[in-house]
């Protein structure tokens, strides 16, 4: 396979037309190799617009979600990153790792964590840390965080989650039931309000936490 060819495709057939249009986010697309974060046995599907099923379970967010959401969290060069649901947001993370100062990834389970870190390795990454956690929408960490992306769908975003936004910061997730669930931005502003933007519909299957399951519903 044509590699470079497939990534030039990859932005001018399916990231450009989903509004992508921050160049710097564009040109990490082009720079990081999505086939070396897919599952090794699914490389020649890396570039397929849909979401692949992973071997550590749960699924990786379809190419132009990951570049989507890379734009609406507004990253700048001194954020600290944070990514619920690390595997599913392999690539993801190794997006944003170009874009901001830090990236820190969770997961619930040992298998996630090595899927996702496999790949930021393979990449040659270096600002990423990835780690595993019982209770991903409780955990505080490295807090404040200027950024936090969440590779899963809710009902809505729990105040504990919004809460390690430092001031100024922005997360983006998809919230909502199914069948009508909408990517947003949460802004927490300098005082402590927070703002939220609807960005585009779209779904994801639903983050589960430990008390109801111990993995992604998928």
């Amino acid at each position: 396979m044509d590699w470079e060819r497939a990534r030039y495709f990859l932005v001018e057939q399916q990231i450009r037309p989903w509004h992508v249009l921050d160049q710097k986010v564009l040109d990490r697309v082009l720079a990081v190799k999505r086939e070396d974060f897919v599952p090794q046995d699914k490389r020649a599907l890396a570039f397929v617009d849909t979401e692949l099923p992973l071997p550590c379970g749960g699924q990786m967010l379809a190419p132009k979600i990951e570049a989507r959401f890379a734009q609406e969290a507004l990253l700048k060069p001194t954020d600290k990153v944070l990514v619920i649901g690390a595997a599913s947001g392999a690539y993801l993370i190794g997006l944003i790792a170009g874009l901001c100062e830090q990236v820190y990834g969770i997961d619930d389970t040992a298998e996630k964590v090595a899927f996702a870190q496999a790949g930021v390795q393979r990449a040659g990454i270096k600002n990423v840390r990835v780690e595993q956690v019982d209770e991903l929408l409780s955990y505080i960490g490295q807090a404040p965080f200027d950024g936090v992306i969440i590779t899963a769908s809710l009902d809505d975003v729990p105040v504990k989650i919004r809460d390690v936004l430092s001031p100024g910061g922005r997360l983006v997730a998809v919230i909502g039931k199914p069948p009508v669930m909408n990517a947003e931005r949460i802004s927490r502003g300098e005082q402590g309000a927070y703002h939220e933007v609807a960005l585009f519909e779209y779904s994801l299957p639903r983050l589960m936490q430990k008390k109801e399951k111990a993995t992604f519903d998928f």
